[in-house]
């Protein structure tokens, strides 16, 4: 089979990263007789520096025309560092998710038993925990108008904004992941506070009434923040908007022990991206040593809901899960020995061709 992926490295590691999720989809391709096509685009701090653009319209085009996306990093210290910057990389992502209609990020937290004692959290508290986050994407404070400052740059505002159909949509996508999982979904909002999370509260109210083979509960986000370190185990499925996604997937995923462990989907009306969920790590960039098994475990979630290869997916999964238990991590992870990113990708595509061969 002929699969086209719009390919887009970014910023920082990204690059690095993502050249090993291209070295284990070949692999993948090589073992099961598929053919996947990578074809570049720009994005970010790197296609401001070439075009002015931090998501031009030629990048746009290619991820209209491709099956699916595979995407690095975006961010640079010198934008970061610059509050005063016109333009910026993450104006990039933005229009990325906005263009491509990309409504809901897909994260899912698995704990590895390799990797219990790794976590800050009391191994009791973590092991088995298995969950997904989703994120509502396309709405919310990040999009909202008006925003701004005032003239005398004393005071600046950001708007909530939030419509009953789109909340509708993203709780529908939630709860056809609860009903292939545990069926229990758990949406979070600050219903007591903020009238868009009244509307979310409402609106997912109404809606549990149809889904009665599911089981549906409301926490107000300050109290999912905390139950969230306190109980991981009891989530299945969360569903929230923009901002508080942002916040509680990241907390979520130090439950793993790295942020280079954790994939993510972004999925909607046109072409889906799959992405790791850390940033551009600017300070490791081209030395080697950032962990590229966040973006591989992407690669292996894009085979799954873009392409429908599921035994393909596995395949990734079980080398990632071999990986860990032989101590072939980089050093963020690492044991004893550190292995570098590339040394990293090798050895997972190797475990694609031959599993027996690397004694797992």
């Amino acid at each position: 089979m002929e699969y086209r992926i719009a390919t887009l490295p970014g910023d920082g590691i990204g690059p690095e990263i993502v050249n090993q999720a291209i070295k284990v989809l070949e692999a993948v391709g090589k073992e099961y007789n598929h053919n996947f096509n990578f074809e570049y685009g720009l994005v970010g701090a790197h296609a401001i520096d070439e075009v002015g653009n931090p998501f031009p319209d030629e990048t746009l085009e290619l991820c209209m025309k491709s099956e699916a996306v595979l995407f690095g990093s975006i961010g640079d210290p010198k934008y970061d560092n610059d509050p005063k910057a016109k333009v910026r990389p993450e104006q990039g992502l933005l229009a990325m998710r906005k263009k491509l209609g990309l409504y809901a990020n897909i994260r899912p937290v698995t704990t590895f038993a390799s990797l219990i004692h790794k976590s800050p959290l009391r191994a009791d508290i973590i092991e088995g925990a298995d969950f997904v986050v989703v994120r509502e994407l396309t709405g919310g404070i990040y999009f909202g108008e008006p925003r701004g400052r005032s003239e005398d740059g004393n005071k600046a505002f950001d708007t909530c904004v939030y419509t009953k159909e789109e909340i509708e949509r993203i709780i529908n996508l939630a709860l056809d992941y609860a009903g292939k999982r545990r069926k229990k979904l758990t949406v979070v909002d600050k219903a007591n506070v903020l009238a868009s999370s009244r509307l979310w509260r409402e609106t997912a109210q109404d809606m549990a009434k149809a889904n009665t083979g599911i089981e549906i509960d409301y926490m107000f986000v300050d109290n999912a923040a905390m139950q969230l370190i306190q109980w991981p185990k009891q989530f299945d499925v969360i569903v929230t908007e923009n901002m508080f996604g942002d916040i509680l997937s990241d907390e979520a995923s130090v439950i793993t022990g790295s942020l280079g462990l954790l994939p993510s989907a972004s999925v909607g009306i046109h072409t889906s991206v799959f992405e790791p969920i850390h940033g551009s790590y600017p300070q490791a960039a081209g030395k080697d040593i950032a962990n590229p098994i966040a973006t591989i475990l992407s690669a292996a979630m894009m085979l799954e809901l873009s392409f429908n290869l599921t035994a393909e997916a596995k395949a990734i999964r079980d080398a990632v899960t071999a990986s860990l238990e032989a101590g072939v991590v980089t050093e963020d992870i690492a044991e004893e020995k550190a292995y570098k990113t590339s040394e990293v990708g090798d050895w997972l595509a190797a475990h694609i061709k031959s599993p027996k061969a690397m004694n797992v």
